[in-house]
């Protein structure tokens, strides 16, 4: 669930827009000076704190993804799945010897201990193709683990054996993307796309239907690139897979929105990431729409991305937040030279959002990350209650 838009370096350029500071001038002689306006300072921000609406337990989903290095254990009454994030794999030579957990085990088994107090509470292990253990070292990840029959089988059997001793509910594959080499990953377009389609039938064949299997979807299907191809083939794995996490987010930098309800000045955006889904034959009731807790601005100008916590902290003087683009349905932060600075999500957009996958029927929201929310639980409690609507 790493924030990146790999499609954009082989499919489209950008256009980066930097922020200009304020200029000053020259102080003017005390017999001639004349009043002057005080310095703009945008308002607070004060978003009002609404309780979270009663559950409905038809199935809808509100899925949080709690990564290894966040410090907040989750308010599990407004959460109906975690994924807990993330787990890597361990490749040598392109054989595959084991997974293990990033970060500290206590951190994992604080959120598996929620479980105890909310029975309801489904917890799916994430899968990322990044290592970050001291004791690991990047081998191809799921490109080269997804070369070998036998490395699949106990790959799968693995993870069977660890949803058995930690009690859990499922998988969620984080591979970002096939036939795309990110952070020191191997890519093979010629057979990554296909392969991975081979890899969730195994896992199905082996863990059975107790256990869930899910993935994180890219907001087009899949690509032709360099003979082979890049992306998810979504028809392909449908069929395998529970349910499908569609990030529809960092579908753009500044001065776009990155998480735009329908706007064509953007990369893509949740209309058209949702009608690549539809137009394979997924079902909507297989369909998780992805929320950022965060606001982007780069992809490769820092800072890259702002926590929805710390945009409510940036500095009044050089900030105007909480913008309004009723074209995109999403604000904004601008500048106060009236710049673009980054597009995110708010409760008035997820509440916007929610009535449309509701029309739409889809299965729920999920969200990346928790502990980037405010200390209130602002955007956690919304999109609770969008979901969570009759």
């Amino acid at each position: 669930m790493f924030r990146f838009l790999p499609a954009l370096v082989a499919v489209v350029c950008f256009t980066l827009v930097s922020c200009g500071g304020e200029s000053g001038d020259d102080p003017l002689e005390p017999e001639t000076s004349v009043p002057r306006p005080a310095q703009e300072v945008d308002p607070p921000i004060n978003e009002p704190i609404v309780a979270p609406k009663p559950r409905i337990d038809d199935g809808r989903h509100v899925t949080a993804y709690v990564t290894w290095y966040g410090s907040l254990i989750p308010d599990a009454s407004i959460i109906t799945h975690i994924n807990y994030a993330f787990a890597e794999l361990y490749m040598v030579d392109g054989v595959y010897h084991k997974f293990d957990l990033q970060g500290s085990k206590k951190r994992f088994q604080s959120i598996v201990d929620l479980k105890k107090t909310y029975s309801n509470l489904k917890i799916c292990i994430a899968f990322s193709h990044i290592v970050e253990n001291s004791d690991n070292k990047q081998g191809g990840s799921f490109s080269a683990l997804c070369k070998s029959e036998d490395n699949m089988q106990r790959f799968s059997e693995d993870c069977l054996k660890f949803l058995q001793d930690y009690n859990l509910d499922g998988i969620d594959l984080d591979w970002e993307f096939p036939g795309l080499s990110w952070n020191g990953a191997a890519a093979d377009v010629t057979c990554d796309t296909d392969n991975y389609v081979k890899l969730v039938k195994k896992l199905r064949e082996v863990l059975g239907n107790k256990y869930t299997i899910s993935y994180c979807g890219y907001c087009m299907d899949k690509y032709p690139s360099n003979g082979g191809y890049i992306f998810n083939d979504i028809a392909a794995m449908d069929p395998y897979v529970d349910y499908v996490n569609v990030m529809t987010y960092d579908l753009d930098e500044a001065p776009n929105h990155q998480s735009a309800l329908s706007d064509t000045r953007a990369y893509s955006d949740c209309n058209r990431a949702l009608n690549a889904y539809l137009n394979a034959g997924v079902s909507p009731k297989k369909i998780v729409l992805g929320i950022p807790f965060y606001g982007r601005h780069s992809f490769s100008t820092s800072p890259t991305s702002i926590s929805y916590k710390n945009i409510l902290n940036l500095d009044p003087k050089k900030y105007r937040r909480n913008k309004w683009d009723s074209r995109a349905n999403c604000p904004y932060v601008e500048t106060m030279q009236g710049e673009f600075y980054l597009g995110y999500d708010n409760p008035k957009s997820i509440a916007i959002k929610g009535d449309w996958i509701r029309q739409k029927g889809l299965l729920g929201f999920m969200y990346w990350s928790y502990d980037e929310d405010d200390s209130k639980g602002t955007l956690r409690t919304a999109v609770w209650n969008a979901v969570m609507t009759p």
